[in-house]
């Protein structure tokens, strides 16, 4: 009987040999160009500046994060266009402030599985937001400010906590990399303690006078120092009005304060109007937005040196207020 016999199957060992190398080296090649997509490729998008600066000092290079709110916008009244808002879908996170923050939020259809509340941990400390009129500041539009007050990160303990917020979740999302978030975020704590210090010993006898404000934004500041604050809405390049004017005055015979906050320069109209009332001038930058120059440890230190020269403690930054290097 005649039997067919196949070809052989049997191959070189060299070969063999050569081939299974050959396919180890591109899955570890693989391997490794997936574990740096995955650390490089961390999106992150945040709802102001104070955010997108927190996160750049914590996530340093393996995380990519964008602000795109434009310059001198209010970013808590600012309404995204929709190309903007689906770079925000896109995202692998999104960071949020809380407190009824930038209520475009609530419209929005945003994965609620990569936004991040950075302030739920100290939301029963959250303070009621005072009644304003319809308003306008910068091409955001009219609106008037919420039931809540939104500034959280004026007080430096919550802006620590926020940023605590951030380096949990990055952390959760890339544990490869949580050795170094904790480091870079330990730092920035560093930072906005001696920010806290500093500010403590900017007041001087402000914490024991009232003083006024320009706008209801300074609410967690006040309770964090000790402010006796009362509030107009005034805005700091258009003229209040002779009703205005006159509401003020009765303001200050019933609480007489030599000090007004602004959050930026007013003209020197109002300066000259308010010099008149024995009301001098101290620009308190909220910091919502990225600055022209500088960052937001830059805007803060010329926030405390401003504070220092009303509270009458000069240069407020306080060797006191340094930390031991280790």
């Amino acid at each position: 009987m005649n039997q067919r016999v196949g070809k052989s199957r049997w191959q070189h060992p060299r070969r063999s040999s050569r081939l299974l190398g050959l396919l180890a080296l591109v899955g570890t090649a693989l391997a490794t160009a997936a574990s740096v997509a995955s650390i490089a490729e961390m999106v992150v998008y945040t709802v102001n500046y104070p955010l997108a600066y927190f996160a750049g000092r914590i996530g340093g290079e393996s995380v990519s994060v964008h602000f795109p709110a434009p310059e001198h916008v209010d970013p808590a009244f600012w309404k995204p266009d929709p190309e903007i808002i689906a770079a925000y879908q896109s995202a692998d996170l999104i960071l949020l402030n809380g407190a009824g923050y930038a209520g475009w939020i609530a419209q929005a259809s945003l994965p609620r599985r990569k936004l991040v509340d950075t302030s739920r941990s100290f939301r029963d400390a959250y303070l009621p937001g005072e009644e304003t009129p319809v308003h306008q500041h910068g091409p955001a539009g009219e609106h008037a400010h919420g039931q809540i007050a939104f500034t959280t990160w004026l007080d430096p303990e919550q802006a620590i906590a926020q940023a605590r917020a951030i380096e949990t979740v990055f952390a959760k999302r890339h544990p490869q990399d949580a050795s170094g978030y904790s480091k870079r975020a330990d730092a920035l704590v560093s930072d906005l303690e001696r920010l806290d210090c500093e500010l403590a010993a900017s007041v001087g006898v402000l914490a024991n006078e009232p003083l006024l404000a320009s706008h209801p934004v300074y609410a967690y500041l006040a309770r964090r120092y000790g402010f006796d604050l009362r509030s107009v809405t005034w805005e700091p390049d258009v003229d209040p009005g002779e009703a205005d004017w006159q509401a003020l005055d009765a303001l200050l015979a019933e609480k007489p304060a030599r000090w007004m906050l602004w959050e930026a320069s007013p003209t020197e109209t109002i300066r000259q109007k308010l010099e008149a009332r024995a009301v001098g001038v101290i620009v308190f930058e909220l910091a919502s937005n990225r600055p022209g120059q500088g960052d937001y440890l830059s805007i803060m230190n010329a926030n405390v040196l401003a504070l220092g020269h009303a509270g009458g403690q000069g240069d407020a930054r306080q060797p006191s207020c340094d930390r031991p290097t280790s």
